[in-house]
């Protein structure tokens, strides 16, 4: 469950962020970027800061 959840935000962030680049300034593909670079950092660390949020959260 907890896998689905961080896709479907990290998904979430990406569209947005594009969306508030075209539509407000493009410095919001700052936003993507770090995105993406979580993602990556969370494939070869294993660790992933809103999966930690989440846990704490009591999501199982």
């Amino acid at each position: 469950m907890i896998e689905r959840i961080i896709r479907a935000v990290a998904g979430t962030f990406v569209l947005v962020s594009i969306l508030l680049a075209v539509y407000v300034n493009i410095n919001w593909l700052f936003f993507t970027g770090f995105v993406g670079l979580n993602l990556l950092q969370s494939a070869f660390t294993k660790f992933c800061p809103l999966e930690y949020i989440l846990k704490k959260s009591g999501v199982k």
